[in-house]
């Protein structure tokens, strides 16, 4: 073991010459500090390991009291116990484990369906770990794609300043101009006048976001289709549109299915979604669907043969555990389609029940409702001054809620929220606890001379 002064002791061993047929000795624990910087010359039995890591665990936040984060955080137990099995399956090798290629399969043909793909045979998908990689995906067959038309030019991606930090990255990795619209007055996402004036010869996409991370809005694909059709008509220029839909590609389908945001929509080429936000799985898969093989160049695809067949795969990563595409899978069969619907409403209900009784609490200004996603953001009314959004959330988190606070991107920086994210296992006795402490440190804060909270410190989290 590493004693706090790095000097290195071999841990007493009880119970004879193997360390790991040790007595339990409640105390045993307790004399020891886990490495910091280098590993202990000795091993330890398993249960005082086990017990050295979970209690530093502890420190963390309730994952359930997380109202910052849009990941899965509750899953039924008969997907934990599916998970726990498929762990050690590993998703590149499909000949060795052809069936979850099949679930992986499955699921993709599942979403392609659920997103009206015109065509589910000329259809082409894929697992991710999660949207980031799913973007990156996207985008990649956007720039190939537009390399293909042999123009000169630097190649240019048009998207909101509310997008998600990986189409940054994207751009930055892929030698993409990034050409982000900013936010202007109250509004707070990307349409279809703004996209277009952005858009030239050089243009390889417009991001659509289905649901900001900001505020939990839908960005207007169809209008933003719509403009770039009339843009063709005049230049000539097939701008494709790529839909992040990280999060309301899975609400949508189930809530909103009169509205056109996905493959109903011609110039709409590929989507993605996080199979562990609103497709209900814990943390580790996303998906990204293209409306037929045209939309992604067959140089960017191998095809891995597995029990005689081809298996075409297209990702950034190689080795990757199974367990959450039978998750995935294990959810699309456990629910259908009427189980997801339920699932969703519920999660819209409680927010926008939610938004509501912080509205009328009447220190709050609301900026989004919660009925697209289940997500709503809301800043300090105009007449306070004692207390900012900062301080809400500081204190908040003494009670154990997780409510971040953060301004707005460039243009609106002087505009500073808080946000709430409401996800399956988040129910309406959670919702009138977190109003109820709520209400009881508002008192306190209006007791303030002056908002204290450095927003340099603030709980920023997009994702």
């Amino acid at each position: 073991m590493v004693l706090h002064s790095g000097k290195t002791k071999r841990p007493h061993r009880r119970g004879g010459s193997n360390p790991l047929n040790g007595g339990a000795d409640p105390a045993f624990a307790a004399t020891l500090t886990p490495p910091h910087h280098k590993l202990a010359e000795d091993p330890l039995p398993a249960d005082t390991a086990l017990q050295l890591v979970r209690d530093e665990l502890m420190l963390d936040g309730n994952a359930r009291l997380n109202l910052a984060t849009f990941v899965t955080t509750w899953m039924e137990p008969q997907a934990r116990e599916l998970m726990a099995e498929c762990v050690d399956k590993n998703m590149i090798d499909k000949d060795e484990y052809p069936q979850t290629a099949e679930l992986e399969r499955r699921c993709v043909n599942i979403l392609a369906d659920l997103w009206h793909a015109p065509d589910p045979d000329a259809i082409i998908g894929c697992s991710t770990t999660g949207s980031s990689e799913a973007c990156m995906l996207a985008g990649m067959a956007l720039k190939r794609r537009w390399s293909k038309l042999g123009r000169s030019g630097r190649p240019n991606l048009v998207m909101g300043a509310n997008v998600q930090v990986c189409w940054e990255k994207f751009c930055e990795y892929w030698e993409v101009e990034p050409r982000l619209v900013p936010m202007e007055g109250d509004r707070f996402h990307l349409t279809a006048d703004v996209a277009v004036e952005h858009c030239d010869e050089n243009t390889i996409g417009v991001v659509a976001i289905l649901g900001s991370t900001f505020d939990g809005s839908y960005e207007p694909v169809a209008e933003i289709a719509a403009a770039l059709d009339a843009l063709q008509e005049r230049t000539g220029w097939d701008i494709p549109v790529h839909v992040d839909g990280a999060s309301g590609a899975m609400i949508a389908p189930f809530l909103d299915p009169e509205l056109e945001w996905d493959f109903r929509l011609p110039r709409v080429a590929s989507i993605n979604t996080s199979g562990h936000k609103y497709g209900l799985v814990y943390p580790g898969v996303g998906w990204v669907v293209w409306r037929d093989r045209d939309a992604l160049p067959s140089e960017l695809v191998f095809n891995v043969n597995y029990l005689g067949g081809d298996m075409p795969t297209f990702a950034l990563n190689f080795s990757r555990p199974g367990a959450e595409v039978a998750a995935q899978y294990y959810t699309f069969v456990r629910l259908g389609r009427e189980g997801f619907r339920a699932v969703q409403q519920a999660s819209r209900d409680v927010a926008m029940h939610l938004a509501g009784r912080i509205e009328a609490l009447g220190q709050f200004r609301l900026l989004t409702r919660g009925d697209q996603l289940p997500v709503f953001a809301f800043t300090t009314a105009p007449d306070v001054t004692a207390f900012d959004v900062f301080d809400v959330s500081r204190r908040l988190r003494e009670r154990g809620w997780l409510v971040p606070a953060y301004t707005f991107p460039p243009n609106r920086t002087e505009l500073a929220v808080l946000r709430v994210v409401c996800r399956n296992g988040f129910t309406h006795d959670l919702a009138d606890l977190l109003i109820e402490d709520l209400t009881r440190l508002l008192p306190e804060l209006e007791r303030q001379p002056r908002p204290i909270v450095d927003p340099a410190v603030s709980t920023a989290f997009h994702h």
